[in-house]
């Protein structure tokens, strides 16, 4: 059989494109390495919640309160006012959206991609079967790499695909225990601190009867496992039973491109579409997926090469804006526990607060407030030149 859409990758991103283009009417085949689960928050917005019909039984947790700690223990609770941050378990969630994608007509395949040939007239994407162990290929017209941060369909495809900046993310699963004077269920706890990373942040999200406890790092000589256990410590959950320990890269910005020209595109990850500065992958990954559907979709049906660049601009033309924003955000402050005590202050102002959130929940940048705009601009500029002290809001 040769299929019109063979998906290499079977996360959030793959999975959506896969369930778009069967829906489509087309012929799809989505690989996947079975059983890895992949180190995530888990933390999902309500527009996405809207957008891609996922149903309330995936959600864990719903988070009312963000808390902001800075290096000196300071910290900023923030009330979600008017919504809410989904909580997802990635074990369970990335396997309701393979599922869906078969029951809207993909075919499902378990196994390691290992390279696509070209020698016959149509290419095939080789892989290794995860039951058989032997080598095993796939027919097709079209093909989607979604194979995370250093992707290997992009490493062999994709011109500047295998030099994608990264941060090794690494977190613990462990039994959530009751509130406590530290841990809180429906709270997300931010600890930025140089101490835990120094280039990145800690964390502490909720997801229902268990937890998701840590952080990530460029830094080669950060011992995560180190930094982990120190988090833990200081929360007071050291004595929680650890369910499982899971590390992957986190692609730190866009690729310059996301096709060969040819017949690949690229999508979530493996184009590098997660979020600088608050590391958010998992909605992004989703319009990814969906971007890249479309864009092989125009392909198929036109024949047009530039069409395969519609995943990128697609994606940039709605997100692009958003993503500048928050990687001056992380230049600006993740260099210094100096800096980062001064954005935690930042974040005690209320118009900070809200449009931060407002724009969390929405996938955009809120313009309806001009002066509140200003405000924190004039905030921003006082603290990163110093004119006025981290402990002052």
């Amino acid at each position: 059989m040769e299929y019109d859409v063979v998906v290499v990758g079977g996360g959030p991103s793959g999975a959506t494109a896969a369930e778009d283009l069967a829906r489509s009417g087309l012929t799809v085949a989505l690989l996947d390495r079975a059983g890895r689960i992949k180190p995530c928050g888990g933390a999902v917005p309500p527009r996405m919640i809207a957008d891609f019909h996922i149903p309330d039984s995936q959600i864990v947790a719903k988070i009312q309160t963000a808390r902001m700690i800075s290096p000196t223990g300071r910290h900023v609770d923030i009330p979600i006012e008017n919504g809410f941050v989904g909580m997802v378990d990635r074990e369970h969630f990335d396997e309701f959206l393979r599922t869906r994608a078969q029951e809207a007509g993909a075919d499902r395949y378990a196994g390691t991609y290992t390279r696509i040939d070209r020698s016959g007239d149509r290419p095939e994407v080789v892989y290794r079967d995860k039951a058989s162990g032997t080598e095993t290929r796939l027919a097709t017209k079209m093909i989607i790499g979604a194979d995370g941060a250093r992707s290997n369909v992009a490493r062999d495809e994709v011109p500047g695909g295998d030099k994608i900046p990264y941060v090794i993310a690494y977190h613990e699963i462990i039994e959530a225990p009751l509130r406590t004077e530290n841990y809180d269920p429906v709270r997300c706890d931010v600890i930025y601190d140089g101490a835990i990373s120094p280039d990145f942040y800690g964390w502490i999200f909720p997801h229902g009867g268990q937890a998701s406890v840590g952080m990530g790092s460029m830094v080669k000589s950060v011992d995560l496992k180190v930094a982990t256990a120190a988090l833990r410590e200081t929360a007071g959950l050291t004595d929680c039973k650890t369910i499982r320990r899971e590390g992957a890269p986190i692609p730190l910005k866009p690729l310059d491109r996301w096709d060969n020209g040819r017949d690949v595109v690229l999508a979530g990850d493996a184009a590098g579409v997660v979020a600088p500065s608050s590391g958010e992958g998992i909605y992004y990954a989703m319009v990814g997926g969906r971007v890249a559907a479309t864009a092989v979709a125009a392909k198929l049906k036109t024949g047009r090469i530039k069409d395969l660049q519609l995943a990128r601009k697609l994606f940039l033309r709605e997100h692009g804006q958003v993503f500048r924003v928050l990687g001056a955000m992380q230049n600006a402050y993740y260099r210094s526990d100096e800096r980062r005590e001064r954005f935690v202050s930042l974040c005690h102002d209320i118009d900070v607060q809200k449009l931060t959130f407002e724009a969390y929940m929405n996938k955009k940048l809120v313009k309806a407030r001009p002066l509140a705009h200003l405000k924190i601009g004039a905030k921003n500029l006082a603290h990163l030149s110093g004119l006025v002290s981290p402990l002052r809001t």
